[in-house]
């Protein structure tokens, strides 16, 4: 062949298979990101959810018995309600004969509503202090609880102990909290109540510093100087009792409305409301018992103050000046109040007047804010993404239960299956039918094989059955054909027929091969395999039953004595061996591997040669067979040794091509789904196999050790240790039941916990990236892998 030589300092174009190439790796590089972005995003959604259960960050240290030394006596032995006006520690107590009802851990979706729909029979309000947590996951709850008049405060968005916390995860207990009200209610709040406190007299000195900060952000804290202890379950009586205040004193009263079971509290919520009105009691929320307290106070000094008073109605420092530092002015996180918005949202609180009223607005509520700017966007979009997150993780959890169900379901079929298969091809009395002996055609198509192609043909010259060997050389640039030729002579072939033709692919040289066979079976098999002396006679022999029309041999992994190769023999024997025997007794068998492959000439021809339209043209002609009406079997004693990719770039690629080719070629043939006869078969037995067990199933599987790394982590490191090493140890035996029928070295094995943790990860993910270049309609041609030769013949490797 004449060549040319380029212009000095002209560079040669480059060809259609670099072209080709480099569109292909410029498509790949996005959705590659995207497939990662997909898993990053659904590890996101599980680590919200956990951490909305306080699985992730959870911290259940609760102090107790600590000195009080360095906390003022005035604080405790003050009221239940404390805040720091000007930097100074105020108490307060609830007036006389008033009660503050007070609810912690809420909302809950079963409690709530039964305890708001008391307090509303009752017309009688309540405070309220959530967790941030559950308000981000029930926020229709809380919208329902500000609409209905009662107060809200904060508990921390994880109910954890704020002692032990550093000043940042004490900011964003708080913020989070706030943005959750925000996003739920449109609110943000000034009321405080810290996890397990109780008494004002309980505070110590991890906890003072804690509300210091926070009372000098403008926080109110909130304590307890009656508690109904219901969370004892102690019985209703009991928490009626514990729940009354001694004497006439005012108190603010602790129930519980989550946290537990908590039917106890809402059959003696009513009851108690009841008993205490008949004792003359008056219901409140916290802002306002402070109106009161703070009314009161002025009441008893208006007469020494009587001339004050009317210079204290134009300057702040009046009962209307107390209050809008308390109750108005700026929230913390910078929140504004609602003053002169009466109009437009006449349940939220704005600055008091000298009656008592926020302007028109519901006092009781003088704790809320209106959420503005940012801090509503992102309180929305916090309560979104909690919305996707209690969806979407239970949806998985329940679809990953399915896929594990359905992937031990297979196991078992499979073990099953495959021991029938076994039972049924070793009788001695099994028999094709008359032994073929007859000369068949073997193909090998070529594209840059110099490495390879001189021991495929030292492997076929050693062949048992007579055959013809036709070499496709499809442009090869590295002297393929010269290569294949020297090693014919050498070996002393006279049997080896080599055909040039220009570069088009590997199908159109199959297609080539198929229209230069002399005979009417042909062996297909890769540049880079080599077959056992008896492999094409034991590949044939199906042939005696006329209604077979394609057999699949054993393709084995030659180069398996690296870490990589390792993996791979381990999936060709577990995953790709077992498979077959099962689609063979289904009789649904969705590939022949290129590897090793045996067809009717006249068939092939028949159903349109080798397509071009996929990537994987040994599935596509398969499933063609089968809608041909043809039988296609496994022949597990024909065996070839193929060269695995050597890296994990190589094995990316390779594995890449298949599963996208094996997706094209599915969706091809999808009209077999309403065929009948063997196509029909096909289509309603094979294709929604092969659908759930290699592509839904893969692609879900990822979540599974996402979730398991999850439990490790977060919830219960033994219980899924356990659970994992269980479902190795099925796969194990598997593994191990799959290498005792190809009678193959079991320490192989010893590399498969290792190719889960890995191996495995790899394979999901080339399975997800195929899945979005499908969904985005992208196009790969076939891609030639680098080759090394190292796979020799079959008596050469262990």
């Amino acid at each position: 062949m004449a060549t040319t030589t380029p212009s000095r300092g002209r560079r040669r174009a480059p060809s259609r298979m670099t072209r080709a190439a480099g569109k292909a790796a410029a498509l790949q590089k996005p959705r590659v990101i995207l497939a990662l972005l997909l898993l990053l995003a659904l590890t996101s959604v599980m680590l919200l959810d956990g951490y909305l259960r306080a699985e992730v960050g959870g911290d259940e240290r609760v102090r107790s018995n600590a000195s009080s030394s360095k906390v003022p006596d005035e604080v405790l032995d003050g009221g239940p309600i404390l805040s720091f006006r000007g930097g100074e520690a105020q108490s307060q107590s609830v007036p006389e004969k008033t009660i503050a009802l007070t609810f912690d851990d809420g909302p809950n979706p079963t409690w709530t509503p039964q305890i708001l729909k008391i307090l509303e029979a009752n017309d009688v309000p309540g405070t309220f202090f959530v967790v941030g947590s559950m308000v981000s996951r029930y926020p229709s709850i809380v919208k329902d609880l500000v609409n209905q008049g009662n107060e809200i405060g904060i508990h921390t968005f994880t109910h954890v102990d704020l002692s032990y916390q550093s000043d940042d995860r004490i900011a964003r207990e708080m913020d989070q909290t706030q943005l959750a009200l925000a996003g739920a209610a449109g609110i943000t709040t000034t009321l405080f109540r810290a996890p397990y406190s109780s008494e004002a007299d309980a505070i110590d000195n991890y906890s003072w510093p804690v509300y210091k900060k926070l009372g000098e952000e403008g926080y109110t804290s909130v304590f307890v100087d009656t508690d109904s202890d219901d969370w004892k379950r102690p019985g209703v009586s009991k928490i009626i009792k514990w729940a009354t205040p001694s004497k006439s004193k005012g108190a603010s009263v602790l129930f519980h409305d989550a946290g537990g079971e908590r039917s106890q509290t809402v059959k003696a919520l009513g009851t108690y409301i009841k008993k205490m009105k008949a004792k003359g009691y008056t219901f409140t929320t916290i802002s306002g018992a402070i109106r009161q307290g703070n009314g009161q106070d002025a009441q008893s000094g208006q007469n020494a103050q009587a001339g004050q008073n009317a210079q204290n109605s134009q300057q702040p420092g009046s009962e209307q000046g107390e209050q809008s530092e308390q109750a108005g002015g700026q929230a913390p996180g910078g929140q504004q109040d609602q003053q002169g918005q009466q109009g437009q949202q006449p349940r939220q609180t704005g600055q008091l007047d000298q009656s008592g009223q926020a302007g028109g607005v519901n006092s009781l509520q003088a704790a809320h804010r209106t959420a503005t700017g940012t801090t509503l966007y992102e309180g929305k979009a916090l309560v979104a993404a909690v919305a996707v997150a209690e969806w979407t993780v239970p949806g998985l959890a329940v679809g990953l239960a399915v896929v594990g169900v359905a992937v031990m379901g297979r196991f078992g079929m499979m073990l099953i299956l495959a021991r029938s298969h076994y039972r049924q091809r070793n009788k001695r009395r099994f028999s094709w039918g008359p032994t073929v002996t007859q000369p068949v055609s073997v193909i090998v198509p070529a594209y840059n094989e110099k490495e390879c192609i001189a021991n495929t043909l030292e492997s076929l010259a050693k062949s048992t059955h007579p055959i013809e060997i036709i070499v496709v050389d499809d442009g090869s640039t590295d002297n393929t054909s010269e290569i294949a030729r020297d090693a014919a002579r050498s070996f002393g072939m006279t049997n080896v027929r080599v055909i040039r033709q220009e570069n088009a692919g590997k199908p159109a040289a199959l297609n080539n091969g198929v229209r230069s066979a002399s005979y009417d079976i042909v062996v297909m098999m890769d540049g880079d395999t080599v077959f056992e002396p008896d492999a094409v006679h034991q590949l044939v022999q199906p042939f005696a039953d006329p209604e077979i029309g394609a057999v699949a041999g054993n393709a084995k992994v030659g180069n398996r004595n690296t870490i990589i190769g390792a993996w791979q023999h381990i999936e060709y024997v577990m995953g790709f061996n077992l498979d077959r025997r099962m689609y063979d007794l289904l009789r649904c068998m969705p590939t022949i591997p290129g590897a090793i492959g045996a067809f009717r000439r006249d068939a092939v021809l028949e159903v349109g040669g080798m397509s071009e339209d996929t990537l994987a043209e040994d599935t596509d002609i398969t499933i063609a067979m089968h809608r041909g009406g043809w039988r296609v079997v496994y022949q597990e004693h024909a065996r070839a040794w193929t060269e695995a990719p050597a890296s994990l770039k190589q094995l990316w690629s390779q594995r890449y091509r298949w599963s996208y080719g094996t997706m094209q070629a599915l969706w091809k043939h999808r009209k077999s789904l309403t065929d009948k006869g063997p196509s029909g078969r096909f289509g309603r037995v094979g294709m929604p196999l092969v659908v759930i067990f290699q592509i839904i199933t893969p692609v879900f599987a990822p979540l599974i050790d996402v979730f398991t790394a999850y439990s490790m982590i977060f919830i219960d490191f033994k219980a899924a240790l356990l659970a994992w090493l269980a479902v190795l140890g099925i796969q194990l035996v598997c593994a191990a039941y799959a290498f005792r029928l190809d009678r193959e070295k079991y320490r192989y094995l010893l590399m498969m916990p290792l190719q889960q943790l890995a191996y495995r990860q790899m394979m999901y993910l080339v399975l997800i990236h195929s899945c979005i270049t499908a969904l985005t309609g992208g196009r790969l041609r076939w891609q030639k892998l680098k080759r090394t030769g190292e796979v020799g013949t079959p008596a050469g490797v262990s």
